[in-house]
């Protein structure tokens, strides 16, 4: 049986028409990547159903890899997940309202878990591909870091172990240029003094997460 790597976006959220993590994902999806096929689902914005829909994919698919994608406004490159927190703590409300505070996302799980792919051989990976990429230690409080955290608490409860983690994306050029009509048409804030303007093209993105497939398919999980 072809081997197969799980990958995930989210839908749109907070008020954006469109979401790279979703846009990266359709464009991999049904691919093959180091002979296993790519298998592109679109996660919910909504942290009710967030743990089901994983657990109905990992029961669907004997994963070899997992990668789970999300925007984070305002970042540079690549950003290279490995730890989750078992906190759920939004700025903003999911996309059915929910809004939560310094709520546990599983009541008798670790405080952190870390991510099982090889994360220092993918920053490399990138890096020597021209891709700008970095490793970060926190993958925020909202439905990334809930996602990330919930696929590797299902996975030790599975007694699975894959390499498993989490990529955060920047804007689309197209979304930076909608701040900045948004920007010039309000004229309530200078230029210099926006944090959110970086931005990356779609073949750019969908090129760094295929190399980052293939890194955790050739490379054994984490310890």
């Amino acid at each position: 049986m072809a081997r197969v790597a799980i990958l995930t976006g989210f839908e749109p959220y907070g008020g954006r028409g469109i979401n790279p993590a979703a846009e990266v994902v359709k464009r991999l999806d049904g691919s093959t990547v180091t002979g296993a096929r790519v298998v592109g689902r679109l996660l919910p914005v909504s942290y009710a159903k967030l743990g089901s829909s994983i657990e109905a994919l990992l029961r669907e698919h004997e994963a070899s890899a997992i990668v789970s994608l999300g925007l984070w406004p305002g970042e540079k490159m690549i950003r290279l997940e490995r730890v989750a927190i078992n906190v759920a703590d939004f700025e903003i409300a999911d996309n059915e309202g929910t809004f939560l505070t310094d709520a546990a996302i599983q009541g008798n799980a670790a405080t952190a878990l870390m991510a099982t792919w090889p994360v220092r051989a993918a920053e490399r990976a990138l890096i020597d591909a021209g891709i700008p990429a970095r490793v970060s230690s926190t993958a925020g409080t909202f439905l990334c870091n809930a996602t990330l955290f919930q696929f590797l608490h299902q996975l030790e409860g599975r007694r699975r172990r894959v390499p498993c983690g989490f990529v955060h994306l920047p804007y689309l050029p197209a979304q930076v240029a909608e701040l900045m009509r948004d920007l010039h048409r309000e004229r309530q804030l200078e230029l210099e003094q926006r944090a959110d303007v970086a931005s990356m093209d779609l073949d750019t993105m969908a090129r760094a997460v295929r190399i980052v497939i293939e890194t955790c398919l050739t490379l054994p999980p984490a310890p």
